[in-house]
Parts: structure tokens; sequence; C-alpha cells
């Protein structure tokens, strides 16, 4: 017996991926993950010899015949070779047969979906009056995060960055140039003082800011703590905050509540769904723990598969039992 296995390289991901549609597949994970219809496995994540970091994330959604896994990490030196630090590889399979259906390069299904997950959270959590973005980080994640950024917070009409030396990055400048001017931050809580939305996508490697430096009403997305020991958040900030995680098991493992698991939060998709409330009072400051679901990369891994395979995309091989 034969089957079909569609391979889809970057070039083909990207032909059909689209921001509003990610923005909608990633908002039906949140719900599925919320309703208890998408089950999200333990996750893998593991350092290795070679200097990288390797990981699993898997799950599933029976009534949808969803099941799949990625396969993805961080690999520094990448940057020596030329290449991408962060690697990551989507599988789609038959959950009937246990056949693999799809291949599928998975950076950019990573970037975006992280970057939906984040523009979700400020659309729920975020001051309706925000005017002033700050990132922390220049790199591939950051600029995903502040492009989604603006296109739920319209009204954002300043944008800081605070680069890993403190120093301008033109490239990073210039991919904002028509949409708001972009200036780097000298100092950090300064930076983080001035602002309404705060945004760290950085390698996690400690507290980035003073936990006093975050204004009374302000939003802080959180995206860089994914790894048990990694963290952005200084000490005592949560403490102070209304947390909101996308997932309570995996920000306590890997994210920003492994420094304070006590902390009281609420998952995202349970807003969505409106099994929780968040009654945000004007001076409250909020914190999204973005630690990323398998359920995400799996509904934007279908929306690119039957996007491709419709479109004649990609590579199919043949398949033997």
């Amino acid at each position: 017996m034969q089957s079909r296995l569609l391979m889809l390289n970057a070039e083909a991901v990207a032909a059909v991926l689209q921001p509003d549609d990610v923005l909608a597949a990633v908002q039906r994970a949140f719900v599925l993950h919320s309703e208890r219809q998408g089950r999200v496995f333990p996750v893998i994540r593991e350092k290795l010899a070679t200097g990288g970091v390797f990981g699993i994330k898997a799950g599933d959604v029976p009534a949808e015949g969803l099941l799949g896994f990625k396969a993805a990490g961080f690999w520094p030196s990448n940057r020596q070779l030329g290449g991408e630090p962060h690697q990551a590889t989507v599988m789609l399979v038959d959950p009937a047969t246990g056949r693999p259906v799809c291949i599928i390069d998975g950076n950019a299904i990573t970037t975006a979906r992280t970057g939906a997950a984040g523009a979700i959270g400020l659309q729920q959590l975020a001051r309706t009056d925000s005017r002033r973005l700050c990132v922390f980080g220049t790199g591939v994640q950051a600029r995903v995060q502040v492009d989604y950024a603006l296109r739920v917070l319209p009204q954002v009409d300043a944008l800081c960055y605070v680069s890993v030396d403190r120093q301008r990055d033109e490239g990073f400048e210039r991919l904002f140039a028509g949409r708001l001017p972009a200036a780097c931050a000298a100092d950090a809580d300064s930076a983080v003082a001035s602002s309404d939305v705060i945004i760290t996508a950085t390698p996690g490697g400690g507290p980035l800011f003073a936990a006093d430096a975050l204004k009374p009403g302000a939003h802080v997305n959180c995206v860089g703590a994914d790894t048990k020991g990694k963290r952005e958040l200084p000490d005592g900030l949560l403490a102070r905050a209304r947390l909101v995680v996308d997932d309570l098991a995996q920000s306590r493992q890997l994210g920003e509540s492994q420094w304070a698991p006590a902390t009281p939060c609420v998952e995202i998709g349970d807003l969505l769904t409106g099994k929780a409330r968040l009654a945000r009072a004007p001076d409250d400051i909020t914190v999204f723990d973005l630690t990323g679901l398998a359920l995400q990369d799996l509904t934007v891994a279908r929306l690119i598969y039957e996007k491709a395979r419709d479109g004649g995309l990609g590579i199919e091989v043949h398949w033997p039992w």
C-alpha cells in the first residue's frame, strides 16, 4: 500500500503564511486548549553536548483528526556558520494510522505563531490607550513581535528598542521606518519607565530591567523564557502583576513562573472562551508569559499544509507502508 508525504520547505511556507490567518489559527489553538479539546503532551527540552538545546512539543486534537509534533531548539554556534540559531521542523501525522502526512520547515511557523500569540495577549491585556512600545532584542523574534503588535495596537506611535550592546541597529530601524520612528534606548530602566507596553524577546539570560521601573498600567509580554533556568523578568515583578500564561504547567516548568511558582495566574485561552475574567484596573500591571504551545504549531501547520496542498506547492514523496 502506498501513501503520500508532502514536504514543504521554507519557500513553500512563506508563500502561504499570512498574518491574519496565523492570528486566527493561534487563537483557535488557545480556545481548543481552554476547552480541553486539544491535548498538550509533556515537553522535552534538553541541553546538548554540542552547546545547543533540543526540544519536542507534541499534541493532538482528536475531534479534528490533528496530531503531530515540532522538533526544535537553539544552536547559537550556527551564527558562526552564517545560519539561523533557531531550528525547527514540524510533522503532521495521521492519527488513525500513525503515517506521516506532512513535514514542514518549522522556523517560520515558530516565528509567526509566537508573534501572533503575543498579539493576542496584547489584545486581551494591554490598555487601549497604550501609545509607547519598548522591545528588548532586535533579532527575528523581536521583529515579528513588534510587527504583530502594531497590527493589533494601531494607536502606538513611538517605538524604542534595547539592543544587547545598547548600540543602534539600523536594520531593525529600517523595518519599521514607514510605520513609526524607532529609537535605540541607552538605559533599559528609563526605556521601561516611559513605555506602556514592553516586549522581552531575548535568549532569556537574566533579568532585563528593575522591577520598580514599570509604571502603573503597563503591560509586559515575555517571550524569551522557554527553558529551565531562563528568565527575563526581575525578582518581585510577578508579585506586583496580574499574570496570564499560555499554559500553567509549562510556565511553571519552563517560563517566568518557574521563579515564582505560587503566583496566581489564568490561562489566555480561558480569557478567550470566557471561562475566566480579568477586570483590568487602569493602574494594574499585567504580564503575559509565552512558553509556546504545541497546539499553536499544529493549528498553523495544518493551515499551511492545506493551503500548500490545494495550491500544488511542495514535494510529494511516495511513502510505502
